[in-house]
C-alpha cells in the first residue's frame, strides 16, 4: 500500500488538484479497491475455471500454436509487466503487423482494424464476447492490473507515447475502462481514449468503477467485441 500511495503522491507532479481524484489519497479507499480485485479476480477464476479449459482447448484446436499469447504491456508508472491472453491470431501475427501499419483505423500509435487477417475463426469468436481477455484475471490477482482503470498498452506502443499520453498510466493499469464501454470500436483518434483514461482518473470512486464493471457486463454479452 506504501509504494501504491508514494506512486501516488507523486503522480501530484503532474496533475492539476482538479484533474486527480480525492479518493486516491485515501488509503482505505485504495485498500477497498485492491480488495475487490482480489475477491472478484479470485472467484471468476474459480466460477469459469470449467469454461476457461473448454476455451484453452478451442485454441488448441483450431490452430497450431500455444494457448496463451504473452502480452508485453506497460503497467503503473511506466514499468513493464507481462500478461495473457487467449491467443486469437496465427503465430505469425507480430511479424505481420508491420505489413498492416497502413491499415490502422486508430489515429495514432495504437493498432486497430477491423477484420484484421491475422485474427483466427475461434479467435474472432472469443473477441467477440472478449472472452480472450480471461486470462487478465490472474494478472489482477498478481497486482499488476486492476478490475477497472486505463488498458495498458503494448510496450511498443508505450515507446511512442508523447509525454501527455504517459500520464494515464500513473494508476495501475485495468481489465475495462470508460474507453471499453463508450464505443470502443467507434473510438477512432487515440487522443480521444487517453482524455476517457483522464477522466476516470479525475472521477474515481468505487462507485464509478461498480457502474464501469455493470456496464463491462452489459457490453460483454453484446458482443461488440471485435
Amino acid at each position: 500500500m506504501s509504494e501504491m500511495s508514494g506512486s501516488l503522491t507523486a503522480a501530484r507532479e503532474v496533475f492539476r488538484e482538479n484533474d486527480f481524484s480525492a479518493y486516491w489519497d485515501v488509503p482505505g479507499w485504495l485498500l477497498l479497491k485492491r480488495g475487490m480485485d482480489v475477491a472478484i479476480s479470485t472467484f471468476l477464476l474459480a466460477f469459469l475455471s470449467p469454461l476457461l479449459v473448454l476455451l484453452a482447448l478451442g485454441v488448441k484446436l483450431s490452430s497450431p500454436g500455444p494457448v496463451f499469447y504473452h502480452w508485453e504491456v506497460v503497467g503503473r508508472g511506466g514499468r513493464r509487466f507481462t500478461g495473457f491472453k487467449f491467443r486469437s491470431m496465427g503465430l505469425n501475427a507480430d511479424a505481420l503487423k508491420p505489413h498492416l501499419e497502413h491499415l490502422n483505423e486508430m489515429d495514432g500509435p495504437v493498432f486497430k482494424m477491423t477484420n484484421d487477417p491475422r485474427v483466427t475463426k475461434f479467435g474472432a469468436w472469443m473477441r467477440r464476447y472478449s472472452l480472450d481477455e480471461l486470462p487478465q484475471l490472474y494478472s489482477v490477482l498478481k497486482g499488476d492490473m486492476s478490475l477497472v482503470g486505463p488498458r495498458p498498452p503494448l510496450f511498443t506502443e508505450y515507446v511512442r507515447f508523447n509525454d501527455h499520453q504517459k500520464r494515464k498510466l500513473v494508476v495501475r493499469p485495468g481489465l475495462t475502462c470508460l474507453w471499453q464501454i463508450s464505443g470502443r470500436n467507434k473510438v477512432k483518434n487515440f487522443e480521444d481514449w487517453v482524455q476517457l483514461d483522464l477522466q476516470y482518473i479525475r472521477e474515481w470512486s468505487p462507485k464509478l468503477d461498480v457502474w464501469i464493471l455493470i456496464k463491462t457486463v452489459e457490453e460483454v454479452l453484446s458482443g461488440s467485441g471485435k
